[in-house]
């Protein structure tokens, strides 16, 4: 059987007066060499993209991390201007995939924004600058280093006992590189809480009535998925479940 096929949904980003759909190389590269899969970058389109179309020839849906937030009318809130910068076009597009993907039991692989996307898509919330917030951290990316430094495994988080994760990386403390604005404030009724940062930021989900694979994680496991142990497990684990649902449906057709 050949390598079965990821969807990442795009960004939309602004070059040299020109609109691109754009996913950072770090995902691709993570999917493509550790998961051991092929990928396909899917446009960021408020209007006219087939959902299922789409998830009909795929077997896993990767919703990767950003610079933009998920604006806040979807989740019954504000926006103002320093909760941005927001991409609509990411929102409409990544949203119904999470939601198809997740009906259908196809493995689902959610980071950062795309743990974002994942709680609000199923009646989540989300808290702005959490770094404002009395007795939170600053998880924000440190500013005047390089990015290899800004992306550094320094950040502890603790996996819960008889979590869906713990599968995969153990139980415990792990460190991690997470590096966000925002993060779940109210998490919606069908996730559960895997693991959580020391001052209680929701650091990983998974979906409770999942038929397969269905993970999030606010930390970012792609960057350093060839080298660090954890990282490299995660996705190992995300690649296996991918096979797995690609050899069933082979079966069912």
């Amino acid at each position: 059987m050949s390598r079965p096929f990821v969807a990442i949904p795009a960004d939309i980003r602004e070059f040299d007066a020109t609109t691109w759909h754009s996913v950072q190389t770090q995902y691709v590269k993570a999917v493509v060499k550790v998961a051991n899969v092929s990928t396909f970058l899917i446009p960021a389109l408020e209007t006219g993209n087939d959902t299922d179309a789409i998830l009909d020839r795929v077997d896993g849906l990767l919703v990767s991390g950003s610079a933009t937030n998920v604006h806040p009318s979807l989740y019954g809130a504000e926006a103002r201007d320093s909760d941005g910068p927001f991409d609509p076009a990411r929102d409409a597009t990544a949203l119904p995939l999470i939601r198809r993907a997740l009906e259908r039991g196809m493995p689902l692989l959610a980071i950062c924004r795309g743990l974002q996307e994942l709680n609000v898509a199923l009646g989540g919330t989300l808290e702005t600058e959490i770094q404002d917030m009395p007795g939170r951290w600053d998880h924000r990316r440190p500013e005047g280093v390089s990015r290899e430094e800004a992306y550094g495994i320094r950040q502890g988080v603790r996996i819960a006992e008889g979590s869906c994760i713990a599968r995969y990386l153990g139980a415990g403390e792990i460190q991690v590189n997470s590096l966000h604005r925002q993060a779940i404030s109210a998490s919606a009724p069908r996730l559960q809480v895997e693991a959580v940062a020391e001052d209680g930021t929701v650091e990983a989900v998974s979906v409770i009535d999942a038929k397969g694979f269905a993970l999030g994680v606010q930390w970012h496991p792609e960057y350093w998925a060839e080298t660090d142990t954890p990282s490299r497990k995660l996705f190992e684990a995300f690649g296996d479940a991918v096979r797995a649902y690609a050899a069933a449906k082979a079966i069912k057709s």
